[in-house]
């Protein structure tokens, strides 16, 4: 549908059904959702002249001087929000940030994302990609600056027990998300006590990206309604497993084939899993760019209590087919599903800003189109028991272990500025430098009870 048939049809749908007030959605750079109100009678202007708004007072965006900036929706995003306010019925659109010249502004999240889906589309190529979001559910009354959050539950992966007390919220909030056209694969107990998680169905990559942020609200919202703090943190727990955000993506060509799957015909790396030569160089492009893109799928200081040798998340840029702990795994597709070839992502975390995580993970795999690179011989679980030593021995790349060490990576990249943009990378570089620097200065609990008396 055209954008002029998408604006008909939501200035018609407002009419119809009385909306009063349209919330206009948009992302800062930190990944945080933004949003103000307008009149139903203001949104045609809306759609043809933008609203302006104050870009100072947003993370990342423009300084004072330059604050003027314009929020133009995109009436393809258009919800009716599935809760009633004092207002009566609402709804949503989500916004791309231009400048007062009507330019995308680079530092706008969704239109970083939309650059890169454009570089796709100019070699033939659209990109789905699928998310797998991972998040705790705690008490509303619990005080992280006062004690540890109490898991809710003590279920497991799977589970379908007495002991699950989310299984409610995660039936309300599915039903929450298809009435704003978000189609949820399934939900599930994950396997760290009071753990959730809900899949969404692939979808067009902004599209995916703008599901994210929409499916976080949307669990945030039900999880208030009940009295329950959903938390995406990424590792609020120290003895459990953290949160991912595991992003499936594959590329289609113009005739809509699956340009990932190739059937096995020959020995390279890819074969036995039956990827095409590009998906192989797509693979290695995420494992080479990885170390620098690692600031943006985990852009906290607790991103890192997560990613450590051993664990569950990968903390090696690696591949496997069966290896849950490699950065890049490659699912198994059913006999004659070739069009369901894809690979997953498995280091992003809840916390990384969606359109920046997917952005980064696109364009490192058509960098590694561009630049041809060799998929090197896939790490099963036991290899990666190797020491560290051993490991770099064998060529093995680690992640960044703290988030110190991936600013200094993503800094210093010229893959990320070409991706991103200077403005972003710049941005990012020092707001989470000072995010490290001020978390080392902090004394930690840890620390008093290791060292106050025993030295």
């Amino acid at each position: 549908m055209s954008d002029d048939k998408n604006i008909d049809f939501v200035l018609r749908t407002v009419e119809k059904r009385d909306i009063r007030f349209v919330r206009l959605w948009f992302t800062d750079v930190l990944g945080n959702l933004k949003s103000f109100s307008i009149s139903a009678e203001d949104l045609e202007e809306a759609f043809e002249e933008g609203i302006g708004f104050d870009g100072s007072s947003v993370d990342g965006f423009v300084p004072l001087e330059e604050s003027d900036m314009l929020a133009f929706p995109d009436p393809a995003t258009f919800q009716i929000l599935p809760w009633k306010s004092a207002d009566g019925t609402s709804a949503r659109i989500i916004c791309d940030i231009r400048t007062p010249h009507r330019e995308p502004f680079e530092g706008d999240p969704r239109s970083c994302l939309q650059r890169q889906f454009r570089k796709l589309d100019e070699k033939g190529y659209s990109a789905n990609v699928g998310p797998r979001i991972e998040y705790f559910y705690f008490g509303a009354d619990s005080d992280p600056r006062f004690q540890s959050p109490t898991p809710l539950d003590y279920a497991g992966y799977f589970d379908l027990t007495s002991f699950d007390s989310s299984s409610d919220l995660r039936r309300v909030t599915t039903m929450m998300l298809e009435r704003m056209s978000v189609p949820v694969e399934y939900t599930f107990h994950s396997s760290a006590p009071s753990q959730s998680a809900v899949e969404l169905r692939y979808a067009e990559a902004v599209t995916a990206a703008d599901n994210i942020m929409t499916a976080r609200h949307v669990i945030r919202a039900v999880a208030y309604d009940h009295d329950m703090f959903a938390s995406f943190m990424p590792k609020p727990l120290s003895d459990t497993v953290g949160s991912g955000m595991f992003l499936y993506s594959s590329l289609f060509d113009r005739e809509g084939t699956n340009v990932f799957w190739a059937a096995k015909t020959s020995d390279s790396a890819g074969a036995e899993a039956h990827l095409s030569d590009l998906a192989s160089h797509y693979v290695a492009g995420i494992l080479k760019y990885a170390p620098e893109f690692t600031l943006i799928t985990n852009p906290t200081v607790n991103s890192y209590k997560r990613i450590v040798p051993g664990g569950e998340a990968p903390a090696y840029a690696t591949w496997g087919v069966k290896n849950r702990t490699a950065l890049v795994r490659i699912p198994m597709h059913k006999p004659g599903k070739h069009q369901s070839t894809r690979i997953e992502l498995r280091s992003p975390d809840p916390a990384a800003n969606p359109y920046l995580a997917i952005a980064v993970m696109l364009g490192a795999g058509l960098r590694g189109i561009e630049e041809g690179l060799p998929l090197p011989e896939q790490m099963n679980a036991e290899l990666l028991s190797l020491s560290p030593a051993e490991l770099k021995s064998r060529g093995v790349v680690a992640l960044p272990r703290t988030l110190g060490e991936a600013v200094e990576r993503f800094r210093g990249s010229e893959a990320m500025r070409d991706i991103l943009g200077d403005h972003i990378v710049d941005f990012l570089s020092d707001a989470k430098q000072r995010e490290w620097e001020e978390y080392s200065s902090v004394v930690s609990e840890w620390e008093l009870q290791k060292y106050y008396a025993g030295i």
